[in-house]
């Protein structure tokens, strides 16, 4: 029973930590949201904003100046706490992967590959912690800034709601939060 709730921590933990990492990448956090006919269909993501022509099918994107540059204080959390989540979650899979009992390294101590898992299941819920904390107050942030517009009427062109790799970012983080509790609370 214990190998299979590893390999499935294992499994659900690697999902989860490419998804973190697709989330981090991608530029599709925030997309235009009209309800009107469009011709391009805008995405600002972390690291860059792109444009793509429905017509034909041609994207173009605009690089930040820099990293170091002024940025809105929600592009700045989410960039740290998501490169952290993805740190933390590669750590804890090298650790996992360890202390799995199908592998080799320290087959005659188990209570070390035992803690191995352990340590990689809180590493893992703090990692996921951070991430979907960044990627929630990315979208909180994008509610907001959208319902002040509306409750003082103003209307600018375009209004963005949340994108798709804002959602990946959360769905990583409930996954690596998953696959933390399945290590150090089921695995006793």
């Amino acid at each position: 029973m214990s190998a299979a709730l590893q390999m499935t921590a294992f499994g659900l933990a690697l999902l989860s930590t490419l998804f973190l990492l697709l989330a981090t990448c991608t530029d599709c956090w925030m997309v235009n949201a009209d309800d009107s006919l469009e011709v391009s269909h805008k995405c600002r993501g972390l690291w860059r904003e792109c444009v793509t022509n429905m017509q034909d099918g041609v994207r173009t994107c605009d690089q930040y100046d820099s990293i170091l540059a002024d940025h809105p204080v929600k592009i700045v959390v989410t960039r740290t706490l998501l490169i952290t989540a993805d740190l933390l979650a590669g750590l804890a899979l090298a650790t996992l992967l360890l202390g799995l009992d199908c592998i080799k390294f320290l087959k005659e101590d188990p209570h070390v590959k035992l803690k191995m898992c352990y340590g990689a299941g809180v590493i893992l819920g703090i990692g996921s912690i951070l991430g979907l904390v960044g990627s929630v107050w990315y979208a909180v942030d994008v509610y907001m800034e959208r319902a002040m517009l509306v409750s003082r009427n103003v209307f600018l062109g375009v209004h963005y709601d949340f994108g798709w790799s804002c959602w990946l970012g959360m769905a990583g983080s409930t996954g690596c939060f998953a696959a933390g509790v399945l290590l150090t609370c089921c695995l006793y």
